[in-house]
């Protein structure tokens, strides 16, 4: 039993690992439009990162993406952008006139813009769009689309599972919202390796407890789960409360900053366990350095702009889901590594190995974050 337990750790952290490798930054592209009548306002937010990487913007090859570069490929920004999205209205296709360009800066870098007016036929009761952006690309890619008809916001998240969104313009729905982006919470902590290595970081030593100067199993589930409690209790709380905070713009910290200091707090996470300072209170580390993990998860909900009381639904929806998508993982972890707390496989290479591991990337996000280094640097000048 136990030594199926140990090849199926093997292979969730082979898993694990393997993603980390070949992980990208997720992207998101932002979705809007204003409708009176038959008359449609849009505005499309694309990263430059995510354009270069379809269709190529740095013609020179040198990094950086200049005005004149982009301009040169506006034509090719049009054919691809608007290839991938179809709106319709009251089930009739509407064709999108041809777009202005503008440039944006997002808190992950610089989008382009993309201002385009829709004339449909009849008034519009029934609203719908398809998009296809980047999903041939990048499994990872969401569009984040925000709808203002008669005074009333709604919103709903694409993915390669949902790739069109109907909307009754005479109805609201911010059941659907809020479960949308629940699920977009689920999602975005999945994703967030960072958070994930930290979290992870924090409950292998969970159970076991630290006597003598060395690691020994602990003897209780419930002294175990009890501990895992206070870790993840003060890991939420901290988290939600600087989320809330920057989402309503009270807390505003450069991104490079605060994903330099997520980096450095998966650092310090791992190497806690090769050498432990705090026998006790760890929940209070857990919690100073929860609070920066809230700010990166702000992001998404701080670059879709939405207004109050779509924002706090979208808000309670997003946290909701971070918090389900993290008992999943504690779910999974904590009685797999209970069960095999004693044997010389979990405190040798799952405990120190892992940890050595998780250390190392740490370093390697704290380079490139805190120097702006990517394996393809990318700047807009």
């Amino acid at each position: 039993m136990k030594l199926r337990i140990i090849l199926f750790f093997l292979g969730s952290v082979f898993t694990v690992f393997c993603g980390l490798a070949m992980a990208h930054k997720a992207s998101d592209s932002y979705l809007r439009f204003t409708i009176d009548k038959n008359i449609i306002q849009g505005q499309w937010d694309i990263a430059l990162r995510d354009l270069d990487y379809a269709i190529g913007l740095d013609d020179n090859s040198d990094g950086r993406i200049t005005w004149g570069e982009l301009r040169a490929r506006h034509q090719a920004v049009n054919e691809y952008a608007l290839s991938r999205l179809q709106v319709y209205g009251n089930g009739a296709r509407c064709q999108p006139q041809i777009p202005e360009h503008l440039v944006d800066h997002h808190t992950d870098g610089t989008y382009t813009v993309l201002r385009f007016t829709v004339i449909c036929t009849d008034a519009i009761d029934m609203f719908e769009v398809a998009y296809d952006l980047l999903f041939d690309l990048d499994s990872l890619h969401r569009g984040l689309l925000q709808v203002d008809a008669n005074g009333q916001v709604q919103t709903a998240v694409f993915s390669p599972e949902q790739r069109k969104i109907r909307l009754d313009l005479k109805k609201s729905t911010p059941w659907r919202e809020f479960l949308q982006f629940g699920q977009e919470g689920v999602w975005h902590i999945w994703i967030g390796f960072d958070h994930i290595l930290f979290l992870i970081s924090l409950l292998l030593p969970a159970v076991l407890c630290w006597q003598a100067g060395n690691w020994l199993p602990q003897h209780s589930l419930r002294l175990a789960l009890w501990e895992v409690f206070k870790i993840v209790t003060a890991f939420t709380i901290a988290h939600s409360i600087t989320l809330c905070l920057a989402v309503f713009g009270l807390v505003s910290l450069p991104t490079r900053w605060v994903e330099s200091v997520i980096a450095v707090s998966v650092l310090l996470a791992a190497l806690h366990n090769l050498y432990p300072v705090i026998s006790n209170r760890l929940w209070v580390m857990t919690f100073v350095f929860g609070l920066i993990h809230g700010l990166g998860f702000a992001s998404v909900l701080i670059d879709l702009g939405l207004p109050g009381q779509s924002l706090a639904l979208a808000l309670a929806g997003f946290n909701l889901g971070v918090e389900i998508g993290q008992i999943a993982i504690v779910g999974l972890f904590v009685p797999l590594a209970f069960l095999i707390r004693r044997t010389g496989f979990y405190q040798r290479y799952v405990l120190h190995f892992g940890s050595v591991l998780i250390a190392l990337i740490a370093c390697i996000w704290l380079v490139e974050r805190s120097m702006a280094i990517e394996w393809k640097v990318l700047e807009w000048i």
